[in-house]
């Protein structure tokens, strides 16, 4: 990260991707999406062609997906097959693919086995978020940070992706998150690939404006992640990075595709902003104490103007500073591709 196409996102729209009414996703429309989404990123006449200007048949590839927003809003199975196909068109045999989130649970409760291949793996570093298995982690890469004089300061990588892993495609969705602002490749790359990170945001305060970007920039995880493929097929603008009710559910009927996490994260925070606009909700931007109710989810969860921690939408330009990818909007170039 930042890769090939520094600064530079194609967005690929479609009304016929997905049934509002039904939720359910067209896969035809999702796989003439992408392709024509990769062949405009990388300037190529075929997808084979496209998808050979990052793997080639001697990697292991990383899909890391996004299951928090179970059942409404999650890394499409559609987006991921099409992916798992267009790797195998290219050689990579589907027992070199690693389809991997944090918890099982998680993986579990969204079920992709059904759409792909049998030999592709699906894994998570631990069972569930009970921070009760750390095998899956790596502990000689780790990022170390005092934030509020917790017990356990350090955050490790999965193991998979420090010691096993050649190349990385991000597949994060377009989401609001109650900390971060908004949750999208920086966010679903740093803290789904590291372990105790939910200790960055406590009790009303956010210490991830600074630690998303931080996560993401090590090494292997930076090198290694080539490809992001935002999913806004649909969406979150309130209650992120979950969606235990439809309340809050809307439908960009997107993807976006990049090499840039920020490129991309920075399209995302207007869209969020936009659509909490539209919907009367205070900005992602509020940091007024008025409107903060500490830890009080069932609040947060009943009125899009209640915010449980102050937000840190800033972690995207921090990022920046960091080499990870352009932020400054007049410096983002977007190839609008309409289906």
């Amino acid at each position: 990260m930042p890769g090939l196409c520094r600064g530079r996102v194609v967005s690929v729209s479609s009304d016929s991707c997905v049934d509002e009414a039904t939720n359910v996703a067209d896969a035809a429309t999702i796989q003439t999406m992408l392709t024509r989404g990769m062949c405009a990123l990388t300037e190529s006449a075929t997808p084979q062609e496209a998808w050979r200007r990052f793997f080639d048949p001697s990697d292991i590839v990383g899909i890391k997906v996004n299951c928090g927003g179970h059942p409404y809003v999650v890394s499409a199975p559609e987006i991921v097959a099409e992916v798992v196909r267009q790797l195998a068109a290219v050689g990579v045999r589907p027992e070199q693919i690693y389809v991997y989130e944090r918890f099982q649970n998680q993986l579990d409760a969204v079920n992709y086995a059904p759409h792909l291949p049998p030999d592709v793996r699906i894994v998570a570093a631990e069972g569930s978020n009970q921070h009760s298995d750390n095998s899956g982690y790596d502990p000689a890469t780790y990022l170390e940070a005092d934030l509020f004089g917790e017990e356990d300061t350090r955050s490790c990588m999965m193991r998979l992706v420090s010691q096993r892993l050649t190349k990385i495609i991000n597949i994060p969705n377009m989401k609001d998150h109650g900390a971060t602002g908004v949750t999208g490749c920086l966010k679903n790359i740093a803290y789904g690939s590291f372990s105790n990170v939910a200790r960055t945001h406590y009790h009303g305060v956010s210490h991830t404006r600074s630690l998303v970007g931080l996560l993401a920039s090590i090494e292997p995880l930076r090198s290694r992640t080539v490809l992001q493929i935002m999913d806004g097929v649909r969406g979150v603008w309130h209650g992120g990075p979950f969606a235990h009710t439809s309340r809050y559910v809307f439908h960009p009927k997107r993807i976006l595709l990049s090499t840039d996490p920020v490129a991309i994260d920075r399209l995302l925070l207007d869209i969020i902003d936009d659509k909490r606009r539209s919907e009367g909700a205070l900005s992602i931007w509020d940091r007024s104490p008025s409107s903060l109710r500490t830890d009080d989810v069932v609040a947060r969860d009943a009125d899009p103007n209640v915010n449980i921690i102050i937000r840190e939408p800033g972690h995207v330009e921090y990022a920046s500073r960091l080499g990870l990818g352009v932020h400054d909007r007049a410096k983002i170039r977007v190839d609008e591709i309409r289906l």
